[in-house]
């Protein structure tokens, strides 16, 4: 296998002639590390001395130390470096003008994880409309989609749900890096920007993280391991429910649970689906959970956790879906969908945020057979395959 060279480690070994003399702004948190754990910060004001000006924090903080969603950061001095930190997810979630006021080009480097719900793809493109309109160089350094650039999942977002979870048509699994998306999100927003991604050398789309070599590093709280982000385009889902999607245990998102589950109703109707564990490549275990935070604080919760046996079948919204379904079927005295606010949204319900489509909560909610739910899901993922295309780098 090629040895994989990230964007920031092509960055610094060949600096384009358009970087000369410029000052920088640089987005990250701290999984932007070299394939040497060294900081994308202290490689970049090493090699352009006296030239960072400035780094900007997404959601959970640089240091990724904020729990949960609406949790803000504040502005800080970096202690490292002793320049300035603007929090793009507190006062403001765009860059404001006296911070592009600094500097000449803004970098984003932040390992993204694959999923459209994930924030980070978001606070890009806000900064990226804000860079369009102050004329600011926006520079991309690529790294590995953790969940593989082939598989596609999900229905694509409805533009009536668009939100701090979802700024752009995608379905829930995209199958993009994140330079990627930054090419498609300037030309779906027509954005008169001077953008440029550089690329990885030795990336494949066929790649998972765990073909990549590199170390995992967390870049949010419950994004611990690489099965984390396996599991997450699916179980993401519970964010807008009263199920524990098992914050608050050391395994978030692969575990889920509440204390009214019957975990023998719910594996009859789950089982009766037809989401076979052999064609899907996953196990269904036996998890009972009492989470130290977040839903269902310091309760019993009776659940399960999904063990993934083959990444390359393992559906994740599939199962997700599936799961979501057979709860509701089971639980219905006690289910419920999770009130607003969600995400900087006060009057949508966060399912229908997360879901991006009415009409599959709707179905959902009224137990439309299953096959019938799922043709909404798939019938989006030939039309996005086709729309991401053009903007394909590997």
């Amino acid at each position: 296998m090629d040895k994989i060279i990230l964007g920031i480690e092509k960055f610094i070994s060949n600096p384009p002639l358009w970087a000369k003399d410029k000052r920088i702004g640089l987005l990250c948190h701290q999984a932007s590390l070299d394939s040497k754990l060294i900081h994308s910060k202290i490689l970049l004001n090493n090699n352009f001395p006296a030239r960072l000006k400035c780094l900007f924090s997404p959601q959970h903080g640089l240091f990724a130390q904020k729990q949960d969603n609406m949790i803000e950061s504040s502005d800080v001095i970096d202690d490292e470096i002793e320049i300035p930190v603007f929090s793009l997810y507190g006062e403001t979630r765009s860059p404001k003008e006296e911070h592009l006021s600094l500097i000449d080009i803004f970098i984003v480097d932040l390992q993204d994880v694959g999923t459209r719900v994930y924030t980070y793809i978001w606070t890009m493109l806000l900064a990226m409309r804000a860079c369009a309109k102050r004329n600011v160089k926006f520079v991309v350094l690529d790294r590995p989609n953790p969940i593989g650039g082939e598989i596609i999942e999900g229905n694509i977002l409805e533009k009536d749900l668009f939100s701090f979870v979802g700024l752009s048509p995608l379905p829930m699994r995209h199958g993009m890096t994140i330079g990627e998306l930054a090419l498609f999100f300037k030309e779906y927003e027509k954005l008169d920007l001077e953008l440029y991604v550089i690329k990885m050398d030795g990336w494949k789309r066929e790649m998972f993280f765990d073909d990549t070599e590199l170390l995992w590093v967390w870049p949010s709280p419950n994004m611990p391991s690489v099965d984390t982000a396996l599991v997450y385009p699916g179980q993401v889902i519970f964010e807008g429910t009263n199920v524990s999607e098992g914050r608050g245990t050391t395994r978030p998102f692969e575990v889920f649970g509440a204390p009214f589950l019957d975990t023998k109703r719910f594996l009859e109707v789950f089982n009766a689906l037809g989401i076979s564990w052999e064609q899907y490549g996953f196990i269904l275990r036996r998890q009972d959970f009492e989470p130290t935070f977040n839903k269902w604080q310091n309760k019993y919760c009776y659940g399960f956790q999904i063990h993934i046996l083959d990444k390359k079948r393992f559906r994740p919204y599939l199962v997700s879906l599936a799961i979501l379904y057979s709860i509701i079927q089971t639980s219905q005295k006690d289910f419920k969908w999770k009130s607003p606010p969600y995400e900087y949204e006060f009057k949508k319900l966060p399912i229908d945020l997360i879901i991006g489509n009415k009409k599959l909560r709707e179905n959902l909610e009224r137990g439309t057979n299953f096959k019938e739910i799922f043709k909404i899901v798939k019938k989006d993922i030939a039309i996005f395959d086709e729309q991401r295309r053009p903007f394909l780098l590997y």
